[in-house]
């Protein structure tokens, strides 16, 4: 963990950070976004994040709220209160540099913060495919908002709909078996991790 600065993060609409639980998806067994209802980004998580987006490119820090904010079709935006005093600990810590440029900072990462990103790149790039997440939920609001029609799978957020039930289906079976023995649940949890393992055997292709 980096973490000092403890805030959270700067969505809109009410649950993941900042919003919209509930509207479905591919989530998790909390919000239907992937993240527990209410639930927004730690000061970990937002450390993280702008150090990947400093891994594409140096950028002041205005640009970095454009990014997340980009990246996440509007729906995540943390504030400048939020990210300045993060890039302040990230250049206290060495994991970024600055360069100034007038009355303005630009900040670059160094070779101690790339290094400390890929120790961590399992975790940002969850993070970064639920701001992907997100950005097709706000594509799907302001379609809807515009009365475009939606099909199936677009109302599911792109999920195919043989994939949403499954989920329903493994989220059903696990609520059967709260009172499970510990034996019961480790082979639940064995079966689980194979079917992991499996599906992470090859890397996820990229939706057209």
């Amino acid at each position: 963990m980096i973490g000092r600065h403890r805030h959270g993060g700067g969505g809109r609409f009410g649950g993941g950070p900042g919003g919209m639980g509930g509207m479905g998806g591919m989530g998790g067994f909390g919000g239907e976004d992937g993240m527990p209802r209410g639930r927004k980004f730690s000061s970990d998580d937002l450390q993280l994040l702008l150090l990947a987006m400093l891994a594409e490119a140096p950028r002041h820090g205005y640009e970095l709220i454009k990014a997340l904010e980009d990246r996440s079709n509007g729906f995540y935006a943390p504030s400048p209160g939020m990210v300045y005093p993060a890039l302040t600990y990230l250049e206290e810590l060495g994991y970024a540099t600055v360069e100034l440029e007038g009355n303005r900072k630009r900040y670059a990462l160094s070779d101690a913060g790339r290094e400390y990103l890929a120790s961590n790149r399992e975790r940002v790039d969850i993070m970064l495919a639920k701001l992907t997440h997100f950005a097709r939920k706000m594509d799907l609001v302001r379609r809807a908002y515009m009365g475009e029609e939606v099909d199936d799978a677009a109302a599911d957020n792109g999920w195919a709909p043989e994939l949403i039930a499954a989920r329903r289906a493994l989220k059903k079976a696990l609520l059967l078996r709260t009172d499970a023995s510990q034996e019961e649940q480790r082979r639940i949890a064995a079966i689980l991790a194979r079917a992991t393992a499996e599906i992470e055997q090859n890397p996820a292709p990229k939706q057209a």
